[in-house]
């Protein structure tokens, strides 16, 4: 199957529902034409469920249906990526899509201007906020005594929710049936993962997700309540454009099906269920008193050896991976000590029945040949956090990041306070939609915070725990 990856640069300055309504009137195209051009054309956004790349692997929920839709209708697939949600309803009205993967809320007022799809999944509307400083040692009644935990108590409260979506609407209606103002703002260009992330980092109070998506960004943030339900079950289908009625009986058809089969409810375990990897703590720093760090201590010493790194460095590397336990395996399929996705692996000649040793040797290779990429950065400190950074998200983003930090007078040669910044911010249209930057949309956040917590670490390996062998 060919996948097309195209990022468009859209403006947010649209027409009113009416022009887009005689727009999608004036614009038709058949089954058959889309048959002749010998590919289907879909939109959907670039986030940490829809449709992102995870170690240079491209993955994500809407992705993998979207192929398993293609291969059944023997079309190729094209994927474009946007996440303006009102520009993505423009673009199946004048013809850039044929269908819109995303989950949207199946309400009334877009049934009057898109054909939606059978059910895909159903959802809540939920309340993201903020726990109090000290929830951790609060008990459960003494917490929800300081939150919202009934949708009254949201009178006279600012929530931010993502321009063009249905959470407009349903608060509005909530404020009719609660009898109370709810300030509702719609900022231009940010995201429900962006406000959740906001809301995260204290810059906003509250804002509105599907449950779903709000449990895989509570992984991600665990100082997130999101148990407060706004809304009874709705259903989430995918859009496209009225008078398509041939494309919308076979997606449909394929839907009714698909949508029953343990494959389609594997995926929805992968993407939506599944703890993600990235949430890691800062344990692991207490060595035993015979100054090892862990079983694997000398195999450690000796590849580490081969890429001139401090031992103490890959093992606080390969504790973050995999908590030094060869038999784990993520979410995404990456698999053994140093946590290789099968690709990688097979690149470098093993599988998941790996030794330790070979899992090891595997990933010092992969890590030699990262180096080798980035041969131009000469401090072998600054070097170590780029590596370290490629091996978590990729080496695309990394270098991504350098050329923005280079655009922008910063030194693209050092991580900390120059590029790291980059890479951080990179999941802001404003840094991925530049034109220097080739990858795309990424959670930067997460591999920040993955090389700080490997080098955290790795300074408390230091105090603990002598170097004895190597350097």
């Amino acid at each position: 199957m060919v996948l097309f990856i195209t990022i468009f640069i859209v403006s947010c300055n649209g027409t009113g529902d009416k022009t887009n309504t005689e727009k999608q009137k004036n614009y038709t195209i058949s089954y058959k034409n889309i048959e002749k051009r010998g590919k289907l054309i879909a939109v959907t956004n670039y986030n940490s469920t829809d449709y992102f790349i995870y170690k240079g692997n491209p993955m994500g929920f809407q992705k993998e249906l979207l192929q398993e839709l293609a291969t059944s209708l023997n079309l190729a697939l094209e994927i474009k990526v946007n996440n303006n949600l009102e520009d993505c309803f423009r673009g199946l009205y004048d013809g850039r899509y044929d269908i819109i993967a995303i989950g949207l809320t199946t309400t009334k007022e877009r049934k009057d201007s898109v054909n939606f799809t059978q059910p895909i999944s159903t959802t809540k509307q939920v309340l993201v906020q903020r726990k109090p400083e000290g929830w951790q040692k609060m008990k459960k009644k003494q917490l929800d005594t300081m939150l919202i935990k009934k949708p009254f108590e949201l009178i006279n409260k600012s929530i931010y929710v993502e321009k063009g979506s249905s959470f407009k609407s349903r608060l509005k209606n909530l404020s009719e049936e609660i009898g109370g103002f709810i300030n509702i703002i719609e900022p231009d260009y940010l995201s429900v993962e962006e406000l959740i992330a906001k809301v995260s980092n204290s810059e906003i109070d509250y804002t509105i997700s599907d449950d779903h998506v709000a449990m895989v960004n509570s992984t991600y943030f665990d100082n997130l309540d999101i148990s407060t339900e706004i809304s009874l079950e709705q259903n989430l289908a995918w859009a496209l454009r009225k008078g398509e009625d041939t494309l919308l009986n076979n997606v449909n058809k394929w839907l009714q099906n698909f949508t029953k089969s343990k494959k389609y409810a594997s995926l929805y375990i992968k993407y939506y269920k599944n703890k993600r990897s990235t949430n890691r703590n800062m344990k692991g720093y207490f060595a035993g008193i015979d100054g090892e760090i862990s079983q694997y201590d000398d195999i450690i010493k000796v590849y580490s050896s081969e890429i001139n790194w401090d031992w103490r460095l890959l093992a606080s590397l390969i504790y973050q991976e995999s908590r030094f336990n060869n038999s784990s395996r993520s979410w995404a399929g990456a698999f053994g000590l140093m946590q290789l996705m099968p690709n990688t692996a097979d690149r470098f000649g093993i599988d998941s029945l790996a030794s330790a040793n070979a899992n090891i040797q595997a990933g010092v290779r992969y890590i030699k040949w990262l180096e080798k990429q980035l041969s131009d950065i000469k401090d072998s400190t600054e070097k170590s956090k780029f590596v370290l950074a490629a091996y978590n998200v990729g080496l695309g983003h990394v270098l991504d990041a350098r050329r923005l930090a280079e655009k922008n007078g910063k030194n693209p040669n050092v991580w900390t306070d120059n590029v790291d910044y980059y890479l951080l911010n990179k999941s802001k249209p404003k840094f991925y939609l530049d034109p220097v930057v080739k990858y795309g949309y990424c959670r930067g956040s997460e591999t920040y915070k993955y090389v700080s917590q490997i080098c955290t670490r790795f300074n408390h390996y230091k105090n603990l725990v002598d170097s004895i062998e190597g350097k």
